[in-house]
């Protein structure tokens, strides 16, 4: 097998790490582009008849390179002092066995995105690709301690947010539409009130909208594999998407959020609520 077969084998595997790491899939193709770059290099500068470098374990070798370039672009995000970690308490922690990661909504993706980097790297390798914190300690250039410690408090932090880690309004509707535009249906009903409603004004059912869906169930079924032309926006002070054409606004999806869960998307379309329609890119007017 030469160097080309052996990296895509690896392939789907590094895109997956690197997803999970950096929430954003067009990013972590990007990292693992970069990743195949310098594996390439690794094998020119050696000369290898095999075509890996002279790199003995070939999988490990680009499981660290992909991690530390995404760990790099984690850094460049936040750039945030890495907290000093205490190590008086090296037994091992019962909370190891629980992989929370794969039963993370993506509504929580906004808590994970609040992680330090280390804190990040450590919860995604453990928590969702079961690497033992040895293997996470030479990733991150730490102990396996500082490892362990690391990924126990970025699962106390997904598992129990604080407060100030609440998920504003914006990051429920952005996770609501995301999901809707990936066909996620079990992520929708997550996001879900479960007698969630939707509504429509004239306007909007004159533009084909329904005018009414109950249910959480009819609700998340109607936008599964939906919106795919719907942008960010404000209402006024509230945030909302919009379906757009020739860059104009012509309907708001009209969110109410309470607790984190969407209750109710009213569809609008009167001409005064598209004049206040303002793009903006995540909490912030463009």
């Amino acid at each position: 097998m030469d160097q080309t077969e052996m990296f895509e084998a690896e392939r789907p595997r590094l895109l997956g790490i690197a997803s999970r790491v950096l929430g954003d899939h067009a990013e972590a193709e990007d990292v693992v582009q970069q990743a195949w770059l310098r594996l390439d290099r690794a094998a020119s500068r050696d000369g290898s008849p095999d075509g890996a470098g002279g790199i003995d374990n070939l999988a490990a070798w680009l499981t660290t390179v992909t991690t530390r370039l995404c760990l790099d672009r984690l850094r460049a995000r936040t750039p945030v002092p890495v907290e000093d970690i205490e190590l008086a308490e090296t037994a091992p922690d019962p909370a190891d066995d629980v992989a929370l990661a794969d039963t993370v909504g993506i509504a929580l993706q906004a808590v994970i995105d609040r992680l330090s980097p280390r804190e990040r790297v450590a919860f995604v390798l453990h928590d969702s690709f079961a690497f033992e914190f040895a293997t996470i300690a030479a990733v991150l250039d730490t102990t396996p301690a500082a490892a362990r410690k690391l990924a126990s408090r970025a699962r106390a932090k997904v598992a129990q947010p604080a407060p100030e880690d609440a998920l504003a309004d914006w990051e429920v509707v952005d996770a609501f539409m995301a999901a809707a535009r990936e066909g996620d249906f079990e992520r929708l009903l997550q996001l879900l009130a479960p007698d969630a409603v939707v509504g429509a004004d004239e306007a909007a059912i004159l533009a084909g909208t329904p005018a009414a869906i109950e249910g959480r169930d009819e609700v998340a079924a109607f936008f599964n594999g939906s919106a795919h032309s719907a942008l960010a926006v404000f209402v006024g002070d509230r945030p909302a998407s919009a379906w757009f054409l020739r860059g104009e606004a012509k309907v708001v999806f009209d969110f109410a959020v309470d607790d984190g869960r969407v209750t109710a998307i009213t569809f609008r379309a009167e001409p005064a609520v598209l004049a206040r329609v303002v793009r903006r890119s995540g909490g912030e007017p463009k």
